[in-house]
């Protein structure tokens, strides 16, 4: 299930459940629906991931990073798709608790609305590398993850806890988490770029290896950029600048970044998703404070 990346999935539900409670009182069990839909979410797009690259010979035992099930034996692929299958019935049961708990009513309009996108995400975790054309073998799959890591998940957060419209600013940090969670799937991709080469085209192979390092490096700078701007633009006193201690994070996973290649990159991996959730947690607390 690829537990080190789950911190991931939560960033944005962390800022976004803080960012509410700042004017919301926020109800405990709402919150509980949102983490637990959430995760379910990462790890169906995880296990999705697997199948998809085991089934399209993109993963094999050249590839640079962590060994997974079907690789290395431990599942077959169609134990795989009945697992797949459990989570995809667990995230729609929890999905529609989730939207239940926080909207009262399924049959609401936004209800509905919620439920259409919660199909898109389940989706969208699975499309990534299965079915007939994948879009993480197109390059499509920033795109995606900066929606539905980012803006979704730190803007839906906010709704479903307030039932009010954020307002236009909360695309700031939101923006900021999905450039983060760009970031992550592209140092994943630049570690993969020699395995990847003829089976996929990402937009590592695309950018080429040091485009693809100056990528990462312009993700990283947005990402603090426009959280910055959103605590100018809110007139944020001083204790607000407590996300700057996650800088050294960032700094260290940039320096790895340009000086490993292939298997050393593996650890630069958890590093950004570390710093990622503690960037969006220590955030969300200055909004707060």
């Amino acid at each position: 299930m690829r537990l080190r990346t789950l911190p991931l999935s939560l960033s944005g539900i962390v800022l976004g459940i803080l960012l509410a409670s700042d004017t919301f009182s926020i109800e405990p069990l709402k919150v509980v629906f949102l983490v637990l839909t959430t995760v379910l979410l990462q790890i169906l797009s995880n296990l999705s991931n697997e199948l998809g690259d085991a089934i399209n010979g993109v993963d094999t035992k050249k590839r640079k990073g962590a060994h997974y099930s079907i690789m290395d034996g431990d599942m077959t692929v169609d134990q795989m798709r009945g697992l797949i299958l459990i989570v995809v019935l667990a995230c729609c049961v929890s999905g529609v608790l989730m939207i239940w708990q926080c909207l009262g009513n399924l049959m609401r309009p936004v209800s509905l609305l919620f439920v259409a996108m919660g199909a898109c995400a389940i989706a969208a975790a699975m499309r990534y590398t299965l079915g007939r054309k994948p879009y993480g073998y197109r390059g499509l799959g920033d795109i995606f993850v900066f929606i539905f890591f980012g803006l979704v998940t730190v803007c839906g957060a906010y709704y479903l806890l307030t039932e009010s419209i954020p307002e236009a600013s909360i695309l700031l940090p939101a923006s900021s988490i999905g450039c983060l969670s760009v970031a992550v799937l592209n140092v994943n991709n630049i570690r993969d770029m020699k395995t990847d080469a003829g089976k996929r085209r990402t937009t590592a192979l695309r950018l080429g290896e040091k485009g693809a390092r100056i990528y990462q490096t312009c993700l990283i700078a947005a990402a603090w950029i426009l959280m910055a701007v959103f605590f100018i633009l809110s007139k944020a006193k001083p204790a607000a600048a407590i996300f700057v201690l996650t800088m050294p994070f960032f700094v260290f996973h940039l320096r790895g970044v340009w000086t490993k290649k292939g298997k050393e990159l593996d650890p630069m991996l958890p590093l950004l998703v570390t710093g990622t959730f503690f960037f969006a947690l220590l955030s969300g607390i200055a909004v707060t404070l």
